[in-house]
């Protein structure tokens, strides 16, 4: 079996939650998971807030994407059965920590431009867009 060649483009969307996560920490928050999976789905970053100002948890889906895409920076990748799984697997996290279960919970999207010039690579968070609220239950439409 030939070997597919390797691919120069990076994973723009690991730089993109690299981003979030260290804006997120330049706020005060506490990353506590990247990535967080189970059988239902994942949440890119679940993050912790002491002082907002009850403790708060963000559970946080990144898109990343390049100028120009087919879905307006990543305005429309979040289906209604996406929104299922990330509520669904928020609900898993929040039953193995039951010590957070009393917190307050947010449903956030960052939207993250990516674009590559010459041999620089830049990635701008869209500030009026990256706190979209996902926090009506998804089973409500």
């Amino acid at each position: 079996m030939a070997k597919s060649p390797t691919s120069h483009y990076p994973n723009i969307g690991i730089l993109g939650e690299e981003l979030v996560a260290q804006w997120l920490q330049s706020t005060g928050w506490t990353i506590l998971q990247r990535r967080f999976r189970h059988r239902l789905g994942e949440i890119d970053i679940i993050a912790e807030s002491p002082t907002n100002p009850l403790p708060t948890l963000a559970f946080i889906e990144v898109k990343t994407r390049s100028l120009g895409n087919w879905d307006e920076g990543g305005k429309h990748a979040i289906s209604s059965q996406k929104r299922q799984k990330i509520w669904q697997t928020a609900e898993l996290f929040l039953t193995k920590y039951p010590e957070k279960a009393d917190y307050i919970c947010r449903f956030d999207v960052a939207l993250i431009i990516y674009r590559q010039e010459s041999n620089t690579q830049h990635l701008s968070n869209n500030q009026s867009v990256s706190a979209t609220n996902l926090a009506t239950n998804p089973s409500d439409g």
